[in-house]
């Protein structure tokens, strides 16, 4: 908590940091089983999101400099 800083926004603060970090869904996430199943359909939900927000702001350059990794990664 800063100084002079009420506890409510300390709370905000916090919570928005949790949130953030993706910790609160991680433990609501780990509160039950999940089967292989979900698991992979969860991955593939949050990869699809994660991409798409990489594409966007993605430039040529760096375009360009990750097709010549892939391209020295199937070489080797």
């Amino acid at each position: 908590m800063k100084k002079g800083e009420s506890v409510d926004r300390a709370l905000k603060r916090l919570k928005s940091k949790l949130d953030s970090e993706g910790i609160l869904e991680e433990m609501r996430r780990r509160r039950a089983f999940e089967t292989p199943a979900e698991r992979r359909r969860r991955k593939s939900r949050t990869a699809s999101k994660r991409h798409r927000v990489r594409w966007r702001y993605q430039s040529e350059g760096q375009d360009r400099a990750e097709a010549a990794k892939e391209a020295a990664k199937d070489k080797s």
